[in-house]
């Protein structure tokens, strides 16, 4: 039997959730664990992934030093096939296969989507945000009706159940993951809190932390580096640290498969 990845799609039709960001940095965890990494970045306009994996190969020949880094490319097909055929041949050599959708709705989107393994929504603690999972009453806050997005991945699992019925792949498992939640007011944020635990019984996802808004995240893009090249920062602030451990726990609230023993892992301390 061919050697099958995890695939990791990382997906949000709204902008400015985070994604690409959460993207990269749980890539480069996982390659900082010992683990072969992929990266396919489906935006061949913003390649907003593969622009900050250049970014980091660039400052490694700069600097001279070696880091765990996931390979990336851009798919620059057009058609659904295409992109089915380009994950067959890269997982073939990879133990995780994370995909960065872009930040709209497309054939090509909802493609990738509806092949994941697990299936990573990041947002913002915000109905403007929520509204892409599901509606809400503007009086009560209760859930009214699914979205788009949330049917189109409901009818996904329900054919993936029959795969997995197979032993063909697992069961897709779909993280809603709430980034920025320290910016939120209180009351705001038990109301986003109560639609989504309601949500996430109707449609069967998980809910977890994410990464909140730091001005760290942003100003590590041009080099390349995460918080995990924690040698090649600098001074770390008491911000960054937190920053990390935001990073940790999300990577153990993924909950995905046990990376393979090869080299020795590098601890992500």
């Amino acid at each position: 039997m061919a050697h099958t990845a995890h695939r990791i799609v990382f997906a949000n039709e709204k902008g400015g959730t985070g994604k690409s960001t959460t993207a990269v940095h749980v890539a480069v965890a996982l390659s900082y664990l010992g683990a072969r990494v992929t990266a396919l970045d489906l935006d061949p306009r913003q390649r907003t992934t593969h622009r900050y994996m250049e970014n980091r190969t660039a400052t490694m020949e700069k600097r001279g030093i070696d880091l765990p880094t996931p390979k990336c490319e851009v798919f620059r097909g057009r058609s659904e096939q295409a992109l089915l055929v380009a994950m067959d041949r890269l997982e073939k050599d990879c133990d995780f296969l994370i995909i960065d959708n872009p930040g709209r709705d497309d054939p090509l989107a909802r493609t990738a989507a509806e092949n994941a393994d697990t299936l990573v929504t990041p947002m913002n603690d915000s109905f403007v945000d929520f509204d892409l999972i599901g509606q809400v009453d503007a009086e009560t806050f209760k859930v009214k009706k699914l979205s788009f997005f949330a049917e189109l991945i409901w009818e996904a699992r329900l054919k993936r159940s029959r795969a997995t019925a197979k032993g063909q792949r697992p069961e897709m498992d779909w993280v809603v993951v709430r980034n920025r939640t320290g910016h939120v007011e209180a009351r705001n944020m038990a109301r986003i809190e109560q639609a989504l635990t309601e949500m996430s019984k109707r449609v069967g996802f998980r809910v977890t932390h994410g990464l909140s808004e730091r001005v760290i995240y942003r100003e590590l893009f041009p080099s390349g580096l995460t918080l995990l090249d924690k040698g090649h920062l600098g001074e770390l602030g008491t911000s960054h640290l937190i920053a990390r451990q935001e990073l940790r726990a999300l990577l153990k609230a993924l909950q995905l498969p046990e990376i393979p023993r090869r080299e020795p892992s590098l601890a992500l301390a």
